[in-house]
């Protein structure tokens, strides 16, 4: 009789698969399984039965054989092979029962698997190994009693949690000599092995090297109830029967011996391993396959009332266990045997109790090798304990998991509820109709162009037909959004009074009377032509002069709204002409941004740093501002994300910049410029007494009684500490000054009732050592230098030119002169170098013919402050001056400074920043200056208290500066007298 043999699923259920097998062509099977209820087929037909466990002994309670008659079903492609130790012939019968062509006659018994190349055959083996023997004449089940002593055993390692006796546990095995081992044993009828828990939870190794020290001494004794072979691993379900102790390891030859008596005495020849398999069985070990094992002595367990009460209480400990988590309720069903009073059974108990808990690995061994029984009840009792206190807590996070969920689901349905409610009562619109009510609403006051209302109810429209989730609605509501918050045909009005906006102006800031007359000039003509239009203008000057604050003071004259952004470093066209809607998170340029928070058409927009505009891959912000400050064009103004155009022609631009140079020209040409020039010590002084020392004293909490700035130390503090065109870093010390007095007034209450006054002697004690010690380099000009004027973005400054011969001249009438230039010159200060060469040489040619000085010399022209770039034709007239006083070996005058550029036959050409260049030589204390004669008309623009102070030379050729820088002493006379 060919047999198929099933696998165990569950812990509990057992699948028998007789029919579309992939091992067999023609198969019958009958197997029993140890379950509380029917089970379910592996794919295959199968027969439905239950049974019980008793104490290793195995009763069939209900058995349906199934038949299939197809003997010539091919199978799979992925062969497996099943071993059940449950399996079992369902008996005597005819041959039409069954569907067996012999008659009822069994087929031979024979324990020999056969392996071909696509067919697989398992025959029925004479011995079933797992305490049931079958009878093959009557099908009734008979027992087969485990054995009471069983020394050697194959080991099978496991993690965490130990087998106990008389319960099932699944084991998985990948190790391929472990397999063959417990496959061979199977074949010769011994079905059982020892299971030890390794001391290592993170080992998974299915084979160890050293018992003592990777194993547990105490383990069990199972028997191997059921096994699936698929192929590289095997899959078993043991049951334990009863504790063993480990005494040393065995090779799998030491037990060959016992294997061939067995294989002789059941007759088995194809079970013998044969000379290939010894030799596979000797390769080098790679762990310990066997054991020598002993039995641990079974308790002795009088009747004591203490064991009563700590099962009774382990019972308790269960039953609530299972009334707070129900999963455990199938699992003590299953564990639990049919029939059976677990309370008479204290031993049974304790082991069921380690076995429900999850305890770690040490708290179940510990109960696996306690041998007294009280102490085992009370160690299952304690781990049963641990695991109420975590159901518990399981059930009460659950609770509020799901009392937070139900009040979360009520709240939404009372407030759908509410909504459903409220539009039924006309209280409340539906989502949509509130929100184009609400765009609507907004543009009841304004003044819409008619291409912009077409957009809007568009809009609007799209809007009511899409689903309110989409990701579409909520972009067409961003847009709606932003169309009806530009404030269309809304403007401030303007303050059309030139005495008001003029006393703000000069509230606000010192001087600047170039910007401020711009701004009542704007306001004239606003107030001829009744309306005002829109202006582009560009502050340009060194830092800290106040071209930022100015423009809020112009706003607040004007009575108009303020916005400021900065395109310093901007390289994105998007940041002013705005994102595109297909982009995610797309916004409207920084123009746009500046109507809806203004609310106003005709805002003050501030530019700030124009000059210091990026460029990157995203576009050129400098191009995208054309349109912006265009007047032809800035009027249909098109952002990228409105799409619509925007009058921008009311708005009052205004842009500030350091430099000019870094500004394109077709900008430039947009702007008007306007220059907003450095301040002098008198300037500086009364900006300090009437705008930075009571914003310092604000800031510090100190008022005028307590802390006082005399008028030496705030000239001191201008001239010695701040230098610099503006006034923030005099700011910057003012504060530190306050500062300092407020710790004193605070540190010293004796001192803080005196009136702290800060002085020239006691004013390093608060802003530190002067920053410049002197006022010149020279103080008397050697022959060869010559001091020179020029600008920078921080304002003016002196410079000084030095010559020097580098070694003996050539006075042969051939031999040319040779320049070295030095101090980080610029292309254009080379040029003028030399030109200045040619120039003095011919100078001194025509002035004193007998002079050789230029024939064959070699001279090196420096320029001090090597590190700071220098570059600029202003200083011909200075390199002139300082080669032919090198020549003449004679020193100028050493109260003169001059400027300008000249050409190659000495003509003086004009240069600029000649306020800033004037200041620049007033502290340095210079009062002779020569400037162009073209220069004249933009120093006699220059204020008063500029202009006083100084003798002023204006001079087209260059002769003429000659004689002013080399008078003669008889002149010096006559000049000092006058």
């Amino acid at each position: 009789m060919k047999q198929t043999f099933s696998t165990f699923r569950h812990f509990s259920k057992i699948v028998a698969s007789p029919s579309k097998s992939p091992y067999t062509k023609h198969t019958r099977c009958l197997s029993a399984v140890t379950s509380t209820g029917p089970h379910q087929d592996l794919k295959t037909k199968s027969w439905k039965g239950s049974a019980y466990l008793n104490e290793g002994k195995l009763k069939t309670k209900q058995s349906l054989p199934l038949v299939e008659r197809n003997r010539t079903r091919g199978w799979s492609k992925y062969p497996q092979r099943y071993y059940s130790s449950n399996a079992a012939s369902s008996g005597a019968g005819d041959g039409d029962d069954d569907g067996d062509p012999h008659d009822g006659k069994d087929d031979e018994a024979n324990a020999s698997v056969n392996i071909e190349d696509d067919t697989v055959t398992v025959k029925r083996p004479e011995i079933v190994y797992t305490g049931v023997e079958p009878n093959l004449h009557s099908g009734a089940l008979s027992t087969l009693t485990v054995p009471d002593n069983f020394p050697n055993v194959p080991i099978i390692p496991v993690s965490r949690n130990p087998v106990y006796p008389k319960f099932l546990k699944m084991v998985e095995i990948k190790d391929q000599r472990l397999m063959e081992l417990l496959r061979r044993k199977i074949s010769l009828s011994l079905p059982y092995a020892g299971v030890f828990v390794k001391k290592d939870d993170n080992n998974e190794a299915d084979v160890v090297q050293d018992v003592e020290n990777d194993l547990y001494s105490v383990g069990t004794f199972v028997q191997i109830h059921e096994m699936h072979d698929m192929g590289d691993k095997v899959r078993m379900i043991v049951m334990g029967h009863r504790r063993i102790k480990l005494c040393g390891a065995l090779s799998p030859d030491d037990d060959d011996d016992e294997m061939k008596e067995k294989t002789a005495k059941e007759g088995e020849d194809a079970a013998k391993p044969d000379d290939t398999k010894q030799e596979d069985t000797k390769e080098k070990d790679s762990g310990i396959l066997m054991a020598k094992v002993e039995n641990l002595p079974a308790p002795n367990l009088p009747p004591s009332e203490d064991i009563k009460a700590l099962t009774a209480e382990v019972v308790k400990t269960i039953r609530d266990i299972i009334a707070l988590n129900p999963l455990y309720r199938e699992s003590v069903a299953q564990i639990i045997q049919a029939g059976q009073r677990v309370m008479d059974n204290p031993v049974y108990l304790s082991d069921m109790g380690a076995a429900l808990s999850s305890g770690d690995t040490q708290e179940l061994q510990d109960v696996l090798e306690e041998m007294d029984v009280r102490e085992r009840l009370y160690k299952s009792l304690s781990l049963l304990k641990k695991e109420l206190e975590l159901s518990k807590l399981q059930q009460r996070l659950g609770r509020e998991v799901e009392d937070k969920i139900k009040n979360t689901h009520r709240k939404y349905m009372l407030q759908e509820q509410l909504k459903i409610i409220k539009k039924e009562l006309g209280l409340e619109k539906d989502d949509k109709d509130a929100i184009e009510e609400k765009f609507r609403s907004r543009l009841k006051d304004l003044t819409v162009p008619e291409h912009v209302q077409e957009v809007i109810d568009e809009e609007i429209t799209k809007l009511g037909f899409l689903d309110n989730h989409s990701s579409e609605f909520n972009v067409t509501r961003n847009y709606l959004d932003w169309l009806t918050s530009i404030p269309w045909g809304k403007s401030s009005q303007d303050r059309m009074d030139l005495n008001r906006a003029q006393e703000i102006l000069e509230e606000d800031h010192y001087g600047m009377d170039d910007v401020k007359k711009r701004i009542l000039e704007f306001i004239a003509v606003s107030m001829l032509r009744s309306h005002t239009h829109g202006k582009i203008l560009c502050f340009h000057g060194p830092p800290g002069v106040g071209k930022t604050s100015i423009a809020r003071s112009i706003a607040r004259a004007l009575n108009r709204e303020y916005f400021r952004f900065s395109v310093g470093g901007m390289h994105d066209v998007a940041e002013i002409k705005g994102h595109r809607r297909t982009y995610v998170g797309a916004m409207p340029g920084k123009m746009i941004q500046c109507l809806k928070k203004t609310k106003t058409e005709n805002p003050l927009v501030l530019i700030d740093e124009v000059d210091k505009i990026g460029k990157g891959y995203q576009g050129d912000p400098s191009s995208a501002l054309l349109e912006l400050l265009d007047p032809e064009q800035n009027h249909n103004f098109l952002d990228h994300y409105l799409d619509v155009t925007v009058d921008l022609s009311k708005v009052l631009f205004i842009c500030t910049a350091n430099v000019l140079d870094t500004i394109p020209d077709a900008l430039k040409d947009r702007m008007e410029m306007i220059q907003v020039s450095g301040y002098v010590a008198q300037e500086k002084m009364a900006i300090a007494r009437k705008y930075l020392i009571p914003q310092a004293q604000e800031q510090s909490g100190i008022k005028d009684d307590k802390a006082y700035i005399e008028e030496e130390a705030l000239d001191s503090l201008i001239k010695s500490y701040c230098r610099e065109s503006g006034v923030r870093s005099l700011l910057q010390h003012i504060e530190k000054v306050h500062r300092k007095a407020a710790y004193k007034i605070v540190s010293s209450p004796q001192e803080g009732d005196q009136r702290i006054v800060v002085n020239e002697s006691n004013l390093e004690d608060f802003v530190g050592k002067p920053l410049f010690t002197t006022k010149r380099m020279y103080d008397v000009t050697p022959p060869g230098v010559v001091m020179g004027l020029a600008w920078t973005a921080m304002g003016g400054s002196t410079l000084y030119i030095e010559c020097c011969e580098r070694r003996e001249r050539d006075t042969k009438e051939t031999s040319d002169v040779t320049v070295e230039l030095t101090g980080r010159l610029g292309d254009v200060m080379k040029e003028s170098a030399r030109i200045a060469t040619t120039v003095a040489r011919s100078f001194l040619r025509n002035k004193e013919p007998k002079n050789k000085f230029f024939n064959g010399a070699n001279l090196h022209v420096h320029v001090p402050e090597g590190a700071t770039p220098k570059d600029g034709p202003s200083a011909g007239c200075t390199m002139v001056t300082a080669l032919l006083s090198l020549a003449l070996n004679r020193p100028v005058r050493q109260d003169v400074a001059m400027t300008g550029e000249v050409s190659l036959t000495g003509k003086v050409l004009p240069v600029g920043g000649i306020k800033e260049k004037t200041l620049a030589a007033k502290r340095a204390g210079v009062t002779c200056l020569i400037f162009p004669r073209e220069n004249e008309k933009d120093f006699n623009d220059l204020a008063d208290y500029i202009r006083e102070g100084v003798e002023v030379h204006f001079v087209s050729e260059y002769a003429q500066v000659f004689d002013i820088a080399f008078q003669s002493p008889e002149h010096e006379k006559v000049v000092a007298a006058a």
